[in-house]
């Protein structure tokens, strides 16, 4: 098994734009769109509690289309979840 090794998240107030590249780096089939797993993942790197529950919760508050993955066109949702759920600020700039 490999270990790979992933950039924290920004510290402080993060863009959305810097969020959305921070995820990138978990889009383990590169098809730019992030699933629960991936997501799960992502948020264990940040070593939260229930990283799966949020993952689902997460996915399903932002997934607006139904297809199991969040797109760039739904990223603005994961954003105010992971604002109202995970503490996070993240400041809503360009086109999410």
């Amino acid at each position: 098994m490999a270990f790979m090794r992933y950039r924290a998240l920004p510290q402080g107030e993060v863009t959305a734009e810097e969020f959305w590249a921070w995820l990138g780096q978990f889009d383990a089939d590169h098809d730019g769109r992030i699933s629960r797993d991936e997501l799960q993942r992502a948020l264990r790197s940040l070593n939260l509690w229930f990283a799966s529950w949020k993952a689902r919760e997460g996915v399903q508050a932002a997934d607006a289309n139904r297809d199991g993955a969040v797109g760039r066109e739904e990223a603005g949702r994961l954003f105010a979840y992971a604002q109202r759920q995970l503490g996070g600020k993240i400041t809503q700039l360009g086109s999410y």
